[in-house]
Protein backbone atom coordinates (compact mmCIF):
# COMPACT_ATOMS: atom_id res chain seq x y z
CA UNK A 1 0.00 0.00 0.00
CA UNK A 2 1.18 3.53 -0.73
CA UNK A 3 1.16 6.39 1.74
CA UNK A 4 -2.54 7.05 1.24
CA UNK A 5 -2.02 10.74 0.51
CA UNK A 6 -4.77 12.39 -1.48
CA UNK A 7 -4.03 13.97 -4.84
CA UNK A 8 -4.98 17.62 -5.21
CA UNK A 9 -7.47 18.42 -7.93
CA UNK A 10 -4.97 20.76 -9.58
CA UNK A 11 -2.06 18.37 -9.72
CA UNK A 12 -2.82 15.13 -11.52
CA UNK A 13 0.62 14.90 -13.10
CA UNK A 14 4.25 14.51 -12.18
CA UNK A 15 7.35 15.41 -14.19
CA UNK A 16 10.25 12.97 -14.29
CA UNK A 17 13.71 14.01 -15.48
CA UNK A 18 15.71 10.87 -16.18
CA UNK A 19 19.11 9.95 -17.55
CA UNK A 20 17.76 6.43 -18.14
CA UNK A 21 16.34 5.71 -21.56
CA UNK A 22 12.58 6.12 -21.08
CA UNK A 23 11.79 2.80 -22.79
CA UNK A 24 13.47 0.97 -19.90
CA UNK A 25 11.06 2.38 -17.33
CA UNK A 26 8.03 3.29 -19.44
CA UNK A 27 6.12 0.08 -18.59
CA UNK A 28 6.37 0.97 -14.89
CA UNK A 29 5.25 4.54 -15.50
CA UNK A 30 2.30 3.35 -17.58
CA UNK A 31 1.20 1.11 -14.72
CA UNK A 32 1.60 3.99 -12.26
CA UNK A 33 -0.70 6.14 -14.35
CA UNK A 34 -3.20 3.31 -14.74
CA UNK A 35 -3.25 2.63 -10.99
CA UNK A 36 -3.24 6.24 -9.74
CA UNK A 37 -4.60 8.40 -12.55
CA UNK A 38 -1.49 10.57 -12.35
CA UNK A 39 0.12 11.35 -15.70
CA UNK A 40 3.92 11.14 -15.89
CA UNK A 41 5.68 13.69 -18.09
CA UNK A 42 9.01 12.05 -18.89
CA UNK A 43 11.97 14.16 -19.96
CA UNK A 44 15.06 12.24 -21.11
CA UNK A 45 18.20 14.19 -20.22
CA UNK A 46 21.17 12.27 -21.58
CA UNK A 47 23.80 14.74 -20.33
CA UNK A 48 23.85 17.82 -18.13
CA UNK A 49 20.98 16.96 -15.79
CA UNK A 50 22.37 19.09 -12.96
CA UNK A 51 23.08 22.02 -15.26
CA UNK A 52 19.58 21.91 -16.71
CA UNK A 53 17.81 21.81 -13.35
CA UNK A 54 20.03 24.58 -11.99
CA UNK A 55 19.36 26.75 -15.04
CA UNK A 56 15.62 26.29 -14.61
CA UNK A 57 15.91 27.37 -10.98
CA UNK A 58 12.78 27.63 -8.85
CA UNK A 59 10.64 27.58 -12.02
CA UNK A 60 11.83 24.07 -12.91
CA UNK A 61 8.96 21.69 -13.71
CA UNK A 62 11.04 18.72 -12.53
CA UNK A 63 9.46 16.72 -9.71
CA UNK A 64 11.60 13.55 -9.70
CA UNK A 65 15.23 13.20 -10.78
CA UNK A 66 16.24 9.65 -11.76
CA UNK A 67 19.68 8.37 -12.69
CA UNK A 68 22.03 5.38 -12.52
CA UNK A 69 25.27 5.09 -10.52
CA UNK A 70 25.59 6.16 -6.90
CA UNK A 71 28.09 8.84 -7.87
CA UNK A 72 25.61 10.53 -10.20
CA UNK A 73 22.92 10.41 -7.53
CA UNK A 74 25.17 11.94 -4.88
CA UNK A 75 26.24 14.61 -7.37
CA UNK A 76 22.59 15.71 -7.57
CA UNK A 77 22.44 16.04 -3.80
CA UNK A 78 25.77 17.86 -3.56
CA UNK A 79 24.65 20.27 -6.30
CA UNK A 80 21.69 21.29 -4.17
CA UNK A 81 18.99 20.32 -6.66
CA UNK A 82 17.20 17.76 -4.43
CA UNK A 83 15.20 17.90 -1.21
CA UNK A 84 14.75 15.49 1.70
CA UNK A 85 11.50 13.56 1.94
CA UNK A 86 10.27 11.58 4.90
CA UNK A 87 8.46 8.44 3.78
CA UNK A 88 7.84 5.41 5.98
CA UNK A 89 7.03 3.42 2.82
CA UNK A 90 10.48 4.09 1.35
CA UNK A 91 12.28 3.51 4.65
CA UNK A 92 10.59 0.15 5.14
CA UNK A 93 11.20 -1.04 1.57
CA UNK A 94 14.80 0.12 1.10
CA UNK A 95 17.67 -1.10 3.33
CA UNK A 96 19.44 1.65 5.24
CA UNK A 97 22.72 1.42 3.34
CA UNK A 98 20.86 1.87 0.03
CA UNK A 99 19.30 5.26 0.82
CA UNK A 100 20.56 8.61 1.96
CA UNK A 101 20.90 9.10 5.69
CA UNK A 102 19.41 12.55 5.12
CA UNK A 103 16.47 11.15 3.08
CA UNK A 104 17.72 12.96 -0.05
CA UNK A 105 18.05 9.91 -2.32
CA UNK A 106 16.66 6.39 -2.64
CA UNK A 107 17.75 3.25 -4.47
CA UNK A 108 15.10 1.73 -6.75
CA UNK A 109 16.99 -1.23 -8.24
CA UNK A 110 20.39 -2.90 -7.97
CA UNK A 111 23.01 -3.81 -10.57
CA UNK A 112 25.44 -6.40 -9.26
CA UNK A 113 28.96 -6.50 -10.72
CA UNK A 114 29.63 -10.18 -11.32
CA UNK A 115 31.96 -12.65 -12.98
CA UNK A 116 31.10 -13.90 -16.46
CA UNK A 117 32.67 -17.36 -16.62
CA UNK A 118 33.01 -19.69 -19.60
CA UNK A 119 30.49 -22.49 -19.12
CA UNK A 120 33.13 -25.22 -19.34
CA UNK A 121 35.24 -23.67 -16.58
CA UNK A 122 35.06 -25.24 -13.12
CA UNK A 123 34.55 -22.03 -11.15
CA UNK A 124 31.65 -21.77 -8.71
CA UNK A 125 33.05 -19.12 -6.35
CA UNK A 126 35.53 -16.27 -6.63
CA UNK A 127 36.56 -13.09 -4.87
CA UNK A 128 37.11 -9.76 -6.60
CA UNK A 129 40.67 -9.87 -5.33
CA UNK A 130 41.23 -13.20 -7.13
CA UNK A 131 40.87 -11.63 -10.58
CA UNK A 132 44.44 -10.39 -10.05
CA UNK A 133 45.82 -13.90 -9.38
CA UNK A 134 48.45 -15.21 -11.85
CA UNK A 135 46.06 -18.09 -12.62
CA UNK A 136 44.11 -15.70 -14.83
CA UNK A 137 47.03 -14.20 -16.78
CA UNK A 138 45.87 -13.42 -20.31
CA UNK A 139 42.36 -14.69 -19.57
CA UNK A 140 40.36 -11.71 -18.23
CA UNK A 141 38.12 -9.33 -20.21
CA UNK A 142 36.61 -6.08 -18.93
CA UNK A 143 35.39 -2.74 -20.27
CA UNK A 144 37.21 0.58 -19.72
CA UNK A 145 38.48 1.15 -16.22
CA UNK A 146 37.09 4.68 -16.40
CA UNK A 147 33.52 3.53 -16.95
CA UNK A 148 31.38 4.38 -13.88
CA UNK A 149 30.62 0.67 -13.36
CA UNK A 150 34.33 -0.02 -12.93
CA UNK A 151 35.37 3.13 -11.07
CA UNK A 152 32.65 2.27 -8.56
CA UNK A 153 34.06 -1.26 -8.16
CA UNK A 154 37.61 0.09 -7.79
CA UNK A 155 36.33 2.63 -5.26
CA UNK A 156 34.77 -0.22 -3.30
CA UNK A 157 38.09 -2.08 -3.41
CA UNK A 158 39.81 1.02 -1.96
CA UNK A 159 37.18 1.25 0.77
CA UNK A 160 37.74 -2.40 1.71
CA UNK A 161 41.48 -2.85 1.22
CA UNK A 162 43.08 0.60 1.11
CA UNK A 163 44.66 2.59 -1.70
CA UNK A 164 48.05 0.86 -1.84
CA UNK A 165 46.63 -2.67 -1.95
CA UNK A 166 44.10 -1.61 -4.58
CA UNK A 167 46.82 -0.15 -6.78
CA UNK A 168 48.70 -3.47 -6.63
CA UNK A 169 45.46 -5.30 -7.40
CA UNK A 170 44.71 -3.08 -10.39
CA UNK A 171 48.22 -3.47 -11.82
CA UNK A 172 47.97 -7.26 -11.52
CA UNK A 173 44.49 -7.25 -13.01
CA UNK A 174 45.82 -5.25 -15.97
CA UNK A 175 48.55 -7.88 -16.41
CA UNK A 176 45.83 -10.53 -16.58
CA UNK A 177 43.85 -8.87 -19.36
CA UNK A 178 43.36 -10.86 -22.55
CA UNK A 179 42.77 -7.66 -24.53
CA UNK A 180 42.58 -3.92 -23.95
CA UNK A 181 39.99 -2.78 -21.42
CA UNK A 182 37.35 -1.54 -23.85
CA UNK A 183 33.91 -2.13 -25.32
CA UNK A 184 30.84 -2.91 -23.25
CA UNK A 185 29.78 -5.58 -20.79
CA UNK A 186 28.15 -7.73 -23.47
CA UNK A 187 31.45 -7.72 -25.35
CA UNK A 188 32.91 -9.63 -22.40
CA UNK A 189 30.47 -12.48 -23.10
CA UNK A 190 31.10 -12.19 -26.83
CA UNK A 191 34.84 -12.54 -26.33
CA UNK A 192 34.44 -15.49 -23.97
CA UNK A 193 32.44 -17.22 -26.71
CA UNK A 194 35.18 -16.30 -29.17
CA UNK A 195 37.87 -17.86 -26.99
CA UNK A 196 39.65 -14.54 -26.35
CA UNK A 197 39.14 -14.77 -22.59
CA UNK A 198 37.86 -17.26 -20.03
CA UNK A 199 36.41 -14.91 -17.45
CA UNK A 200 35.40 -11.29 -17.07
CA UNK A 201 33.79 -8.66 -14.88
CA UNK A 202 30.45 -7.20 -15.97
CA UNK A 203 26.92 -6.42 -14.78
CA UNK A 204 24.50 -9.27 -14.21
CA UNK A 205 21.46 -7.65 -15.84
CA UNK A 206 23.07 -7.87 -19.29
CA UNK A 207 23.00 -11.64 -18.90
CA UNK A 208 19.24 -11.51 -18.44
CA UNK A 209 18.98 -9.56 -21.67
CA UNK A 210 21.29 -11.93 -23.56
CA UNK A 211 19.83 -15.22 -22.35
CA UNK A 212 16.30 -13.93 -23.04
CA UNK A 213 17.23 -12.66 -26.50
CA UNK A 214 15.87 -14.27 -29.66
CA UNK A 215 17.26 -17.82 -29.97
CA UNK A 216 19.89 -17.92 -32.68
CA UNK A 217 20.73 -14.22 -32.32
CA UNK A 218 24.28 -13.17 -31.53
CA UNK A 219 23.22 -11.84 -28.14
CA UNK A 220 21.62 -15.18 -27.22
CA UNK A 221 24.74 -17.08 -28.27
CA UNK A 222 26.89 -14.81 -26.08
CA UNK A 223 24.58 -15.37 -23.11
CA UNK A 224 24.62 -19.13 -23.56
CA UNK A 225 28.44 -19.15 -23.59
CA UNK A 226 28.71 -17.96 -19.98
CA UNK A 227 27.56 -18.61 -16.46
CA UNK A 228 27.32 -16.01 -13.71
CA UNK A 229 29.30 -16.27 -10.49
CA UNK A 230 28.79 -13.53 -7.91
CA UNK A 231 32.17 -12.49 -6.48
CA UNK A 232 32.58 -11.19 -2.93
CA UNK A 233 35.29 -9.13 -1.27
CA UNK A 234 37.84 -11.30 0.51
CA UNK A 235 38.19 -8.63 3.19
CA UNK A 236 34.47 -8.50 3.89
CA UNK A 237 33.38 -10.69 6.78
CA UNK A 238 29.81 -10.67 5.50
CA UNK A 239 31.01 -11.81 2.05
CA UNK A 240 28.97 -9.35 0.03
CA UNK A 241 28.80 -8.66 -3.70
CA UNK A 242 29.41 -5.16 -5.05
CA UNK A 243 26.32 -3.43 -6.41
CA UNK A 244 25.67 -0.16 -8.12
CA UNK A 245 22.21 1.29 -8.34
CA UNK A 246 19.52 3.09 -10.19
CA UNK A 247 17.85 5.60 -7.94
CA UNK A 248 15.93 8.82 -7.63
CA UNK A 249 15.39 11.95 -5.61
CA UNK A 250 12.69 14.58 -5.37
CA UNK A 251 13.70 17.84 -7.06
CA UNK A 252 14.29 20.82 -4.79
CA UNK A 253 11.56 22.95 -6.38
CA UNK A 254 9.16 20.12 -7.28
CA UNK A 255 5.80 21.73 -8.06
CA UNK A 256 4.05 18.38 -7.47
CA UNK A 257 5.93 17.20 -4.40
CA UNK A 258 3.21 14.89 -3.05
CA UNK A 259 2.84 13.14 -6.39
CA UNK A 260 6.63 12.86 -6.66
CA UNK A 261 6.76 11.05 -3.33
CA UNK A 262 3.89 8.80 -4.35
CA UNK A 263 5.70 7.90 -7.58
CA UNK A 264 8.81 6.87 -5.64
CA UNK A 265 6.66 4.88 -3.22
CA UNK A 266 4.98 3.17 -6.16
CA UNK A 267 8.35 2.24 -7.64
CA UNK A 268 9.22 0.23 -4.50
CA UNK A 269 5.86 -1.56 -4.42
CA UNK A 270 5.90 -5.30 -5.04
CA UNK A 271 4.27 -4.81 -8.44
CA UNK A 272 6.76 -2.23 -9.69
CA UNK A 273 9.77 -4.02 -8.23
CA UNK A 274 8.72 -7.20 -10.01
CA UNK A 275 8.47 -5.23 -13.24
CA UNK A 276 11.99 -3.83 -12.69
CA UNK A 277 13.18 -7.40 -12.28
CA UNK A 278 11.37 -8.82 -15.30
CA UNK A 279 11.62 -5.95 -17.77
CA UNK A 280 15.19 -4.79 -17.09
CA UNK A 281 16.66 -7.87 -15.36
CA UNK A 282 17.90 -5.63 -12.57
CA UNK A 283 17.78 -6.85 -9.00
CA UNK A 284 14.92 -5.52 -6.88
CA UNK A 285 15.86 -3.34 -3.94
CA UNK A 286 12.98 -4.82 -1.98
CA UNK A 287 13.21 -8.23 -0.34
CA UNK A 288 10.91 -11.06 -1.40
CA UNK A 289 10.04 -9.84 -4.90
CA UNK A 290 9.73 -12.47 -7.64
CA UNK A 291 12.72 -12.46 -9.99
CA UNK A 292 13.09 -13.15 -13.67
CA UNK A 293 13.97 -16.88 -13.96
CA UNK A 294 17.40 -16.11 -15.48
CA UNK A 295 18.24 -13.72 -12.64
CA UNK A 296 16.88 -16.20 -10.09
CA UNK A 297 19.23 -18.84 -11.50
CA UNK A 298 22.22 -16.78 -10.29
CA UNK A 299 21.30 -17.63 -6.70
CA UNK A 300 20.71 -15.37 -3.72
CA UNK A 301 22.31 -11.93 -3.90
CA UNK A 302 24.11 -10.97 -0.69
CA UNK A 303 24.90 -7.28 -1.06
CA UNK A 304 28.13 -5.79 0.23
CA UNK A 305 26.88 -3.94 3.33
CA UNK A 306 29.43 -1.13 3.03
CA UNK A 307 27.35 2.05 2.59
CA UNK A 308 27.35 3.32 -0.98
CA UNK A 309 28.20 6.78 0.30
CA UNK A 310 31.41 5.36 1.78
CA UNK A 311 32.31 3.77 -1.55
CA UNK A 312 31.51 6.95 -3.48
CA UNK A 313 34.04 8.92 -1.42
CA UNK A 314 36.79 7.05 -3.27
CA UNK A 315 35.56 7.68 -6.83
CA UNK A 316 38.19 10.30 -7.62
CA UNK A 317 41.00 8.12 -6.24
CA UNK A 318 39.69 5.20 -8.29
CA UNK A 319 39.71 7.23 -11.50
CA UNK A 320 43.23 8.49 -10.78
CA UNK A 321 44.42 4.92 -10.16
CA UNK A 322 43.08 3.80 -13.55
CA UNK A 323 45.24 6.43 -15.22
CA UNK A 324 48.25 5.87 -12.98
CA UNK A 325 48.54 2.18 -13.80
CA UNK A 326 47.69 2.74 -17.48
CA UNK A 327 44.80 0.31 -17.15
CA UNK A 328 43.21 1.19 -20.49
CA UNK A 329 46.47 1.32 -22.48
Amino acid sequence: MLSGMAFSASAQEVSLYTTREPRLIQPLLDEFTKDTGVKVNTVFVKDGLIERVKAEGDKSPADVLMTVDIGNLLDLVEAGVTQPIDSAVLREAIPEHLRGADNQWYTLSLRDRVAYVATDLDVSAITYEAFADPRWKGKVCIRSGQHPYNTALIAAMIAHNGLEATEDWLRNLKNNLARKAAGGDRDVARDILGGICDIGIANAYYVGRMKNAEPGSDAHKWGEAIKVVRPVFASDKSRGTHVNISGAAVAKHAPNRDEAITLLEYLVSDKAQSMYAKANYEYPVKEGVELDPVVASFGKLVVDPLPLTEIAKHRKQASELVDRVGFNN
